[in-house]
């Protein structure tokens, strides 16, 4: 299983604290797939687990995707949920 820390490395911290970012994770929404139409703040943690098995989407999106993992497994996705 993914470790916050591991995933912080992928990303990068600056990444994870541009508001800009929390605010794309509580309103853009998953545009493809099992989820599609589900905003990315809102996947479970299941499905992002999985991507982490598998390889994250290209882009911003996985990189989007990477910090909502880390989000949840701190337990810090209800910090973002208000932003929707």
């Amino acid at each position: 299983m993914a470790q916050y820390s591991e995933i912080t490395q992928q990303i990068g911290a600056p990444f994870m604290l541009e508001k800009e970012n929390l605010i794309k994770l509580a309103r853009i929404q998953m545009p493809f797939g099992k989820y599609a139409g589900r905003v990315l703040i809102d996947l479970p943690e299941e499905y992002l687990l999985w991507f982490d098995k598998k390889g994250w989407p290209a882009g911003e999106l996985g990189q989007l995707l990477q910090l909502c993992l880390a989000l949840k497994i701190e337990g810090l996705d209800s910090v973002v949920k208000p932003l929707k």
